[in-house]
């Protein structure tokens, strides 16, 4: 019983990790479509849009999938 308790919160952990590894793919690909779609040649407004996304996303992280 012990070993499939184990299992288990390795299989979960395992879903955790590829979770939030999605969650940075989707992130740099909002980063990286946003920049090219609406500030090419915009440096100052570029940096601070990521920098935007980068905490919308934070906020979302800590809001849903941080561990209670």
């Amino acid at each position: 019983m012990y070993y499939i308790v184990c299992a288990n919160m390795v299989v979960t952990e395992m879903g955790r990790q590829a979770a939030i590894l999605i969650y940075g793919v989707a992130m740099a690909a909002v980063i990286v479509g946003v920049d090219f779609a609406f500030f090419r040649n915009r440096f100052w407004e570029r940096l601070a849009v990521n920098v935007g996304i980068v905490l919308v996303f934070g906020a979302f992280y800590f809001r849903f999938l941080r561990r209670p």
